[in-house]
């Protein structure tokens, strides 16, 4: 369950990187998003994820932070309830479970393949995987959704959420039910971020784990 857990929250980063935030404050949901390419290349910001099932009934609720580099450098970290780290270099994704003393590592573009990270490309990758399109919902956001159009994602579609210029929550709607609902906070565009960020090494005592 955690690995299955880990690669939504790879998908979500991935797809954190591609709106975070733009420029462009009449633009329409679909507008921002191809902005972003041109306008953000680091990131930073603190988040509030929530779980829930078929059932409507919550399944997680933690907060935490991320930090991203273009291209495919991110890191993401739980610090409540639990604590937990997800660092992607560019090459490989880690995933690292403290309480389980536990390092789980991919190749990069395994954990990418057919995902919504594939937006990360842009244009015409973006458009050759993806039907993106503005949506209306109740509310004072702006919403974009970015369906798969290849059936083995493990994933229904991905609405994202927008206020004046800034990217603030995201949903991710999985093929079991599951809603995935992410409030961004205190986000920063182009900061300054150490190259260390995005480099990790496993613990001496942790086991390792290659898929």
């Amino acid at each position: 369950m955690k690995l299955f857990k880990a690669r939504l929250i790879i998908i979500l980063v991935s797809l954190f990187a591609q709106c975070l935030l733009v420029q462009t404050c009449n633009a329409t949901g679909l507008e921002r998003m191809k902005e972003y390419f041109q306008n953000i290349q680091t990131a930073r910001a603190d988040f509030h994820q929530v779980v829930t099932d078929k059932q409507g009934h919550k399944t997680q609720d933690v907060t935490g932070s991320m930090q991203l580099q273009k291209p495919n450098k991110f890191r993401w970290d739980y610090h409540k309830p639990f604590v937990q780290q997800i660092v992607g270099d560019g090459e490989k994704v880690w995933l690292y479970d403290p309480d389980l003393s536990q390092v789980t590592v991919r190749a990069f573009s395994k954990s990418i393949s057919s995902t919504p990270a594939a937006l990360l490309a842009g244009g015409k990758e973006m458009e050759r995987l993806f039907v993106i399109k503005d949506v209306s919902r109740k509310g004072d956001l702006e919403w974009v959704s970015a369906t798969p159009k290849a059936s083995e994602t493990g994933f229904e579609r991905v609405l994202l959420g927008f206020k004046g210029d800034a990217l603030m929550e995201m949903e991710l709607h999985d093929s079991f039910g599951n809603r995935t609902a992410i409030e961004f906070m205190n986000t920063q565009r182009n900061p300054k971020i150490s190259a260390e960020v995005f480099k990790f090494t496993p613990p001496p005592d942790a086991d390792v784990l290659t898929q």
